[in-house]
């Protein structure tokens, strides 16, 4: 029995892997097609979304079969779960690199205003944090996990800062509108990466240090006590 779990527990490690690189692959293709304006890899990026797909129903139906077969406790069971969510994750990255090609498409190329946003910047950012929440679970390597989950709060700020910028270059003339609400977007779309990044640094808590953070980040990340319930 030990060994049936092994041997699934290695194809799932497998799958994870794969996974994680082909959606990383895909979310750098997509930063690419909005920075060089190159439509050809927009449509790459959405022609390949179904291997994504494929490989999310893979992960899924390994674990299915892991928790039929066999009785994974501690480590194992905290990998399995972990894996199941972290899948969810990745396969939204997925479609967000998706969404962001076809709103690339949408406006050909990017707008001259685009160098007033922070979109340059937060385009950087959100591929660091993602390529360090993927390294994080691979090495399960809890400080980069950390790592991430700080650099949330930035991405953050960067997408509400576009908000108003975007806004106010919409007032200044009326066809601004459909470029700006397209960068509109793609600012949500990379604030949704860092999110779920930074679900996928907490798994590497939960694998890691047997520990559940949603919601708890300033004493498990910063050690400071919670407040005391008051209801």
């Amino acid at each position: 029995m030990q060994r049936l779990l092994d041997e699934h527990l290695e194809k799932l490690k497998t799958r994870i892997l794969k996974m994680c690189s082909l959606v990383d692959e895909q979310f750098q293709l997509a930063v690419k097609a909005v920075e060089e304006e190159n439509l050809d890899v927009a449509r790459l990026v959405i022609e390949r979304d179904s291997k994504v797909d494929k490989y999310d129903l893979k992960i899924e139906k390994i674990c299915q079969k892991i928790f039929a077969l066999s009785q994974p406790v501690a480590m194992d069971l905290r990998l399995i779960m972990s894996s199941m969510t972290l899948n969810t994750d990745l396969e939204r990255i997925g479609d967000i690199s998706v969404n962001i090609c076809e709103n690339i498409l949408l406006i050909q190329k990017k707008p001259d205003f685009y160098n007033r946003t922070k979109l340059p910047e937060m385009f950087q950012l959100t591929k660091e944090v993602l390529k360090n929440a993927i390294d994080a679970y691979i090495n399960g390597n809890a400080e980069l996990a950390k790592k991430v989950i700080v650099s949330d709060d930035m991405i953050d700020k960067l997408n509400a800062e576009n908000h108003t910028i975007l806004k106010s270059i919409m007032k200044e003339n009326p066809d601004n509108i459909e470029p700006a609400v397209a960068l509109l977007v793609i600012s949500r779309e990379l604030e949704r990466v860092a999110d779920h990044s930074t679900n996928i640094a907490e798994d590497v808590f939960f694998i890691v240090e047997a520990q559940l953070i949603k919601h708890k980040y300033e004493k498990y990340i910063f050690g400071e006590e919670e407040e005391d319930d008051k209801d």
